[in-house]
C-alpha cells in the first residue's frame, strides 16, 4: 500500500510502514482528487475535469445525495468550466445508460457495488444500484432474492442486503436475506417478507450503513 485518498467510513487495517493517510468526509473521491490538482498548483485537463465530474455525480446523485457538501459543489462549478459541461446534462446521459436490473444478471446485480463491513467480528454486505424507476424491480426480486440468500450463506453473513434507489424520487427499497433475528428489527414500511421502503433515504454510507449498524449492535447486545 503506497497511500490511502478515501471518504468512507474507516475499517481496521494496518500498514508496515508510514503512508500518506487522507480521510474526508466529502461526497466523492473525486473531489478528493481535484483537490489535490488544486494544492500542488496543477492544471486539470479538461478530459480528467470531466471524468471526474462523472464520478461526482455518480458518487452523489449529481449533488442531490445528503453525502454532497458544501465543498463538492464548488469544486463541480469548477470542473464544470474546465471540461465545458453541463452537470445537469451529464447526469441525465449517466443515469439514463440502462436499468442496472435489466442489464445484469441477479449475480452481479447484487455484487456489482457490493461492500463488506465487520462490527464485533458478525460480518455483512451491502449492494446498491441505482435505477431511473422501481418499473423493473418486482420482476427480478425473486432472483435477486436468492442470490442473496446464497451470497450471505457462502460467506457466512449474518446478512446481505440490496439497496435499490430511485434517483427521481429519492426512495430507496431495501432487499434483506440473513438472520432472522436481524430482520425483525427493521422498522421501515414492509413492502415483502424481506423487503423494505425507505423514503428518502439514497446514501449508503450516510444513511443506511450506521442504520444497519445499529440495528446489529442491539441484536449483538440481545443474543451475545
Amino acid at each position: 500500500m503506497v497511500e490511502v485518498l478515501d471518504h468512507h467510513r474507516l475499517g481496521g487495517f494496518k500498514t508496515d510502514a508510514p503512508i500518506l493517510f487522507w480521510n474526508n468526509p466529502l461526497g466523492s473521491t473525486s473531489s478528493m482528487v481535484a483537490l489535490c490538482y488544486e494544492q500542488l498548483g496543477v492544471a486539470i485537463p479538461k478530459p480528467i475535469a470531466g471524468l471526474l465530474m462523472a464520478g461526482l455525480i455518480a458518487d452523489t446523485l449529481n449533488l442531490t445525495s445528503p453525502t454532497a457538501t458544501e465543498v463538492d459543489r464548488q469544486l463541480m462549478e469548477r470542473l464544470s468550466r474546465i471540461a465545458e459541461t453541463d452537470p445537469a446534462r451529464l447526469a441525465e446521459e449517466i443515469f439514463s445508460v440502462g436499468s442496472p436490473l435489466m442489464t445484469m444478471s441477479a449475480r452481479a446485480a447484487i455484487t456489482a457495488d457490493c461492500k463488506e463491513y465487520d462490527a464485533n467480528g458478525r460480518r455483512f454486505s451491502v449492494a446498491q444500484i441505482e435505477e431511473l424507476s422501481f418499473t423493473h424491480f418486482d420482476e427480478k426480486e425473486a432472483e435477486l432474492t436468492a442470490a442473496l440468500e446464497e451470497y450471505a450463506e457462502a460467506r457466512g453473513y449474518v446478512f446481505s442486503a440490496l439497496m435499490v434507489t430511485d434517483i427521481y424520487t429519492q426512495t430507496s427499497l431495501l432487499l434483506v436475506c440473513g438472520a432472522e433475528a436481524f430482520l425483525r428489527r427493521i422498522d421501515y414500511p414492509r413492502r415483502g417478507p424481506r423487503l423494505w421502503v425507505l423514503e428518502g433515504v439514497v446514501s449508503r454510507k450516510k444513511q443506511l450503513i450506521p442504520y444497519l449498524l445499529d440495528l446489529l449492535h442491539g441484536m449483538i447486545k440481545s443474543h451475545p
